[in-house]
C-alpha cells in the first residue's frame, strides 16, 4: 500500500477505537480537540485521495446532499410493542405466568432502562450497516440509513471479523441526551415559542429531518437492547449477547441489571429509581426480559406482545415546594415574563429554584399566591413547572400576584397587552442583553462564542450598544473584560469574522422584528432579497407575501421606519453586514412547488420550525395563516382556528401521515382528509 493508504488505514483504526472507548466503554482517552484533530486529518487525506474512501469510514456518517424521502421496508422479524405496568404486582404476575408455561422453571431475567426514544433496528450484512429503520407499525418501518449514519455511537462496521454471509440485526433505541433537548429548549424559548415536550419527540422529529447534516447537528444517541434476524444464531443466552454487542463495538445501556428471581427483579426496579434522575438521558422505566432465547421462544408472543417481557414505568414525580416569589424577566422584545421564585426542591435528579409562570393568564388559571404551596413537576422530567396549587395550605398572608406598573430594569412605565405585560423603552438594557443575546443565537447568527455572561460584560461595560458594535470589537476591547485571556479572545473573534457570511434570512431573525421568526424571516428574504428593499417597502407590498398579514406586515413596516429600525440596518451596513438574495423560481420538480402549506396543531414527528423548514427545501412556502391561497393546510392534535378557518374557506385539510406519505416518507396507514 502507498503511504496516505497506510495513513488512512491508521486513521480509520484509531478513530473507531476512540468511538467504542467514548460510547461503549464509557472510558475515553483523548480530549474532544484531539479527536477532532484526528477526524479532519484523515478528511484533508481522502480529499487528496478520492480512490482511497470507503463507505465505511468515520467521515460518510453525513452524506452531500438531502434525501428525497424515506422508503417503507419490511422488517425480517416483526418489532413488537412491550405491555407495561405501573404495579408491582402486575411484574409478579407476569412471573407467575412466565413460569407456568415453563413448567415451573424459575428463569432468570435481565433488567435494562426503559429509554425515551425511538425505537429502530439495524441491520448488519457481512458486518457492514446496510440499513436502519424505524419501528413503524411494527412490520414496516421507515428507511432511516442516512439519518442513523449521522449518529457517532451507532457504528458503521463492526468490529472483529464476521463472515460475508452473516446478518445481524440489533434493535435499540435512538435518544436524545438531556443536555442536547435542554439546549434546543433554550433557544425556543428565547425565540419566543413553546419549548418541546419532551426528548421523544424532538428525537422523532430529528429522525425525519430530510437532510442528514441536520440530524448531526443534533447530537442524538444510540443504546442496543434487543436483536432480530441474526445468521448465524445468536448464543442463548441474552446476557452474553449483550456482552457480544460491546465486542462489536455497539453501544447497551451500563445499566442493565441480572436477576436470578422476581424478587431479584423487584429489588432492582427499586434500585433503580434512586439512579434515574442522575442519568443524562430520559427513562421512563424498566424493561424485564426472559433471559433465556430458548425460553423466549416457547413463551411466544400474543396479537401484539411478546409474552417474555413486561415494562415497568415509574409515575412522574411530583414535589410539593413553596413560592416565595415572583420576579419578571424581560425579553427582547420587551415581554416581562413571570418567574416563580421556589422554596429550593429536589426535583426528578436536580434542585429547582425557580419555574416560569409564562404570562398572567397561567397566573390566573392556577389562582396562585405568593406564600402558595405549589406541586412542582418537570415536563419531559427536564423542563421544571407549577402543576397546581394546594388550595387547603395557602396561609393568611398569601399575596395575590399582580403584573408591574414598571419594568425592573429600566423602571419605565409598562404596558398592558392581555396577556402579556410589555417595557416599551428601546432603551431598556435588560432587553438590549436579550436581544444581542437572541442576534448570537445558534439560528440566527450563529455567533457560537458569544455567550450569555460574555454578552452581559460587552453591554455593561459599554462596548456594545447596537448589533453592529459586535462586528467592531477589537482583541483589546475583550481583553479588558472579566476571565478573559488572549486565545479565547481571539476565539471570540473569529466566530464573529464567520458571522459576516451569513445569508438574509438568518440577519432579519436575528434583528428581534416583532411576529418575525425564522420562517418568515426567509419568506421575506426569498421575496424582497435584500435589506434596502424591506425598507422601501409599503405596508401593502408586504401585505403581499404570502402568510404575512396586516398585522405583521405592519410591525415590518413600523421597524424599517421607526428611529430604532433604520440606526440599527445603518450601522450594520457601516460594518459591511449587508446581505443579498438572488431570487430564483423554485424547480416544478419540487414536490410541493408553487404550494403554500399552513401547519397547525400539535404533531408526533416534527416540531414546528423542523416541518416549515422541510416544507421550504420541498418548493413550498411555510405559511402562518390561512387565506384562500392556502393549498392546504396539515392539522395535528388540538388544532384551532386555523383548521376552523380553513373549513369555512374551503382550503383542504390533510393529517401528518399524509404529509409525510406526500413527502416521499411510508405512513403506517393510507388517511387523507380529516373530514
Amino acid at each position: 500500500m502507498t503511504d496516505p493508504a497506510k495513513r488512512i488505514a491508521t486513521l480509520r483504526e484509531e478513530i473507531q477505537k476512540h468511538d467504542r472507548l467514548y460510547y461503549v466503554e464509557a472510558s475515553p482517552i483523548i480530549s474532544d480537540q484531539e479527536y477532532d484533530r484526528l477526524m479532519q486529518e484523515l478528511i484533508d487525506l481522502e480529499k487528496a485521495h478520492p480512490e482511497l474512501v470507503t463507505p465505511d469510514s468515520p467521515t460518510q456518517r453525513v452524506g452531500g446532499a438531502p434525501i428525497k424521502g424515506f422508503r417503507t421496508v419490511e422488517h425480517a422479524v416483526p418489532m413488537m410493542s412491550i405491555d407495561n405496568t405501573y404495579d408491582e404486582g402486575a411484574v409478579r404476575d407476569f412471573d407467575r405466568r412466565v413460569r407456568e408455561v415453563l413448567g415451573n422453571k424459575h428463569p432468570e431475567y435481565v433488567l435494562e432502562p426503559k429509554i425515551d426514544g425511538i425505537a429502530v433496528s439495524l441491520r448488519y450484512e457481512g458486518g457492514e450497516l446496510v440499513l436502519a429503520a424505524t419501528r413503524g407499525d411494527g412490520r414496516r418501518g421507515d428507511d432511516i440509513t442516512e439519518n442513523a449514519k449521522t449518529i457517532r455511537s451507532i457504528p458503521l462496521k463492526l468490529r472483529g471479523e464476521l463472515s460475508a454471509g452473516s446478518v445481524v440485526e440489533i434493535r435499540g433505541e435512538i435518544f436524545m441526551p438531556n443536555a442536547v433537548f435542554a439546549h434546543i429548549n433554550q433557544e425556543l424559548v428565547a425565540r419566543g415559542e413553546e419549548p418541546l415536550k419532551n426528548p421523544r419527540n424532538a428525537t422523532a422529529g430529528t429522525l425525519k429531518q430530510l437532510d442528514p447534516k441536520v440530524t448531526a447537528s443534533r447530537k442524538l444517541a444510540f443504546f442496543a437492547h434487543g436483536l432480530g434476524e441474526v445468521s448465524p444464531e445468536p448464543p442463548d443466552d441474552y446476557w452474553q449477547w449483550l456482552e457480544q454487542l460491546r465486542k462489536w463495538g455497539v453501544p447497551s445501556t451500563p445499566h442493565a441489571m441480572l436477576a436470578k428471581n422476581i424478587d431479584e427483579v423487584i429489588a432492582a426496579i427499586e434500585k433503580f429509581a434512586r439512579v434515574r434522575p442522575t442519568l443524562p438521558f430520559l427513562t421512563d422505566g424498566m424493561v424485564v426480559k426472559v433471559r433465556s432465547l430458548a425460553q423466549r421462544e416457547r413463551l411466544g408472543t400474543t396479537s401484539k406482545s411478546p409474552r417474555w417481557v413486561i415494562a415497568f414505568k415509574y409515575p412522574a414525580e411530583q414535589v410539593p415546594t413553596i413560592l416565595r416569589d415572583v420576579t419578571w424577566q424581560v425579553g427582547k422584545g420587551g415581554t416581562l415574563t413571570p418567574v416563580a421564585e421556589l422554596e429550593p426542591v429536589l426535583v426528578a435528579g436536580t434542585t429547582v429554584k425557580r419555574a416560569s409562570l409564562h404570562n398572567i393568564e397561567q397566573i390566573q388559571r392556577l389562582d396562585i399566591h405568593i406564600g402558595d404551596t405549589v406541586i412542582l413537576e418537570k415536563a419531559g422530567e427536564v423542563i421544571p413547572y407549577i402543576v397546581r396549587v394546594v388550595p387547603e395550605s395557602r396561609p393568611a398572608d398569601a399575596v395575590a400576584i399582580t403584573p408591574p406598573e414598571k419594568c425592573p430594569s429600566c423602571q419605565q412605565q409598562v404596558e398592558f397587552e392581555s396577556p402579556f405585560v410589555r417595557c416599551i423603552n428601546p432603551e431598556c438594557p435588560a432587553q438590549l442583553k436579550e436581544r444581542i443575546r437572541w442576534f448570537c443565537s445558534r439560528n440566527q447568527m450563529n455567533i457560537e462564542r458569544l455567550g450569555e455572561s460574555l454578552v452581559d460584560q460587552l453591554v455593561d461595560a459599554g462596548l456594545v450598544k447596537t448589533f453592529a458594535d459586535i462586528f467592531r470589537l477589537k482583541l483589546e476591547d475583550l481583553l479588558s473584560l472579566e476571565r478573559m485571556a488572549t486565545k479565547s479572545a481571539s476565539n471570540v473573534l473569529e466566530s464573529i469574522q464567520a458571522a459576516r457570511s451569513r445569508p438574509l434570512d438568518r440577519l432579519l431573525a436575528g434583528l428581534g422584528i416583532r411576529h418575525v421568526g425564522n420562517t418568515t424571516a426567509r419568506d421575506l428574504a426569498n421575496h424582497f432579497g435584500s435589506l434596502e428593499a424591506l425598507q422601501n417597502a409599503t405596508i401593502e407590498q408586504l401585505d403581499e407575501v404570502e402568510g404575512i398579514d396586516v398585522v405583521v406586515a405592519t410591525a415590518i413596516h413600523d421597524f424599517f421606519r421607526s428611529p430604532a429600525g433604520r440606526h440599527a440596518v445603518e450601522e450594520l451596513r457601516k460594518v459591511g453586514i449587508d446581505p443579498k438574495v438572488e431570487i430564483k423560481a423554485v424547480s416544478g420538480n419540487a414536490p410541493f412547488a408553487g404550494q403554500t402549506i399552513v401547519v397547525t396543531g400539535t404533531l408526533k414527528s416534527y416540531s414546528r420550525t423542523e416541518i416549515e423548514e422541510l416544507i421550504v427545501r420541498l418548493g413550498g412556502k411555510a405559511s402562518g395563516s390561512v387565506s384562500k391561497k392556502t393549498s392546504f393546510v396539515v392539522a395535528g392534535e388540538n388544532a384551532g382556528s386555523k383548521l376552523q378557518k380553513a373549513t369555512e374557506l374551503g382550503v383542504p385539510v390533510i393529517d401528518e401521515e399524509e404529509f409525510t406519505r406526500r413527502v416521499g416518507g411510508a405512513s403506517k396507514q393510507d388517511s387523507g382528509s380529516l373530514f
